[in-house]
Formats: C-alpha cells, structure tokens, sequence
C-alpha cells in the first residue's frame, strides 16, 4: 500500500525524515514533535503510542502525517487521492482520530474522504496562518526578558492552562516541563513581576518556531505579548537559526497584526477540523 503506519519512530525518522526537512518551513511542527519524541521520549505529549505514516509512489516519499494523542493526527502532506487509503490504515493501525491538522488546500478531500469511510461529518475547529520572520522590529516595552527556570514552573503550568483554555490547543503539562530542560520558556518581567511569556521549539534543520505566547488578562494591552515574542525570536537567531516562524489564530486579528508589526510575514495556511463519527 502507498500509506505505511507505524508505531516504530526509529523506522519513519530513516524513512521520512529526509522529505520532512527537505521543506523544514512548512514541516515545522511535525519536525518540531519529532524532535521532541527523539530528545524527551515517546511520552512527551501523552501516554499513548505516537502513530507515524508515510506515502510513497513510485519509489518516493510525497507525504506524511504523526500523531501524538491525545493531539489530532497532523498530515505534513497529503498527495491528492490518498485521503480514504489513508485514513483507513490509521484507523486499522490505531483507531479513528478525533481531529485532523492539515494543510488548508487539502480540507475539501479530506472531509470527503471522512465521509465516504466513516459515515461521519467534519467541523472547522480553527484556522492557522504560518508567519516567518523577515527582520525584527522589536517594540520598545518597559522590563527585559529572561530564561525560565525551575523556579517559574508552576506559574508557568498555570499559565500554559490558561493559554490553552483561551485558544481550544492542547499543550500537556510534560511538554512544559520539557520546554524548560532545554531553554524553550522565556518569561518577560516588569517591575520586578513576571508579565508574560513565550516559547521556543528546539532547532530542526535550522528552524525554530514560536508558541504559546501569553499574557494574564490583567497586564494585557502594555506590549508585554510583543516584547516577549520578539525576545524569543532574538535569541532563535543567536542560536543560528536561518528561519524563525510562528503561527496565528486567523479569527484572532489582534495577534495576526501583532507579529507583523514585529517583522513576520505569512507562508501558509492551516486548518484543524474535529471529526465526528455517525452514531449507528
């Protein structure tokens, strides 16, 4: 079959690793995830057993997805044609996904394929628009940033809750803790209080990615949420990376002008859809 699923991250990462760097912009959260599974362990995101896949055609690798549950099975790419193969071998391989992170062109063929294989319907959970760094425009904030250390753990847990709440994501608390082993929280502080933060991916084929950017309700509305990105985007660049990206709600038009302000720049466009299986 063009789809192989499996269990075995030792067999995607020889298999497919190379097609997923071959566009590390694009591939920047599967790359990201992978990283992480490889540093921290296969537990990093949950409990259960990541599910990797691959298509080939003619003797080369055009597609991609992995899932880490209890995240939705993210597709780095789904050539045209493929979506009913493919969702009926992770079906067989590790039951049906609640929800799917795809590439926006490729919405209509999937939903049709959940369809025609499941009976089910589809529903829009959020749309995400990728941003690249051209060249930073930091605004100018009162306070300095800093790394985050043990010491800032539970605050940042708390706040990682509440970003996740806030935004309908999933972010586990191991992957917070996983962030801080390898420098990726940054905390911005003001007057000697901290104010907000953001993270940092680890750096894949020289690329890093900024997430979770968050600000307590009570200190929004300073330019605590810019100064801290535009931090973390600093010091991606003094690591060596040669792309810093980052995604956005597209219903959320404050954080979109926001990160342009800074100096980033749209590459694509994403979709998560939910997945609903017909009773019966």
């Amino acid at each position: 079959m063009p789809w192989r699923i499996t269990h075995d991250i030792g067999d995607f990462t020889v298999t497919a690793g190379d097609y997923l760097r071959s566009d590390p912009v694009r591939n920047t959260v599967p790359l990201s995830v992978l990283e992480s599974l490889l540093k921290s362990g296969l537990q990093t995101f949950g409990d259960a057993p990541p599910v990797f896949g691959w298509h080939q055609a003619d003797g080369r690798i055009d597609g991609a997805v992995l899932q880490t549950p209890p995240h939705p099975l993210l597709i780095a790419s789904l050539p045209a044609g493929s979506s009913e193969e493919l969702l009926r071998s992770v079906r067989e391989a590790a039951g049906a996904p609640a929800g799917v992170n795809l590439p926006a062109e490729t919405v209509a063929e999937f939903g049709a394929a959940w369809a025609s294989v499941t009976g089910g319907t589809t529903a829009v959970h959020h749309r995400m628009r990728l941003f690249r760094l051209t060249e930073l425009e930091p605004p100018e904030v009162p306070g300095a940033a800093r790394l985050a250390t043990e010491s800032d753990l539970d605050l940042m847990l708390e706040w990682n809750a509440a970003f996740v709440a806030e935004t309908g994501t999933v972010e586990s608390a191991r992957a917070v803790t996983d962030k801080l082993s390898y420098g990726g929280l940054t905390v911005w502080e003001d007057d000697c209080q901290r104010v907000a933060m953001a993270s940092l991916t680890r750096q894949v084929a020289c690329v890093c990615r900024v997430g979770s950017v968050y600000t307590p309700p009570q200190r929004r509305q300073r330019g605590y949420g810019g100064a801290v990105t535009s931090a973390v985007s600093r010091q991606a660049l003094a690591e060596g990376a040669a792309e810093v990206l980052l995604y956005t709600d597209l219903a959320n038009p404050t954080s979109n002008a926001l990160y342009q302000r800074l100096g980033y720049r749209p590459v694509c466009d994403r979709t998560s859809l939910d997945l609903h299986v017909t009773p019966g």
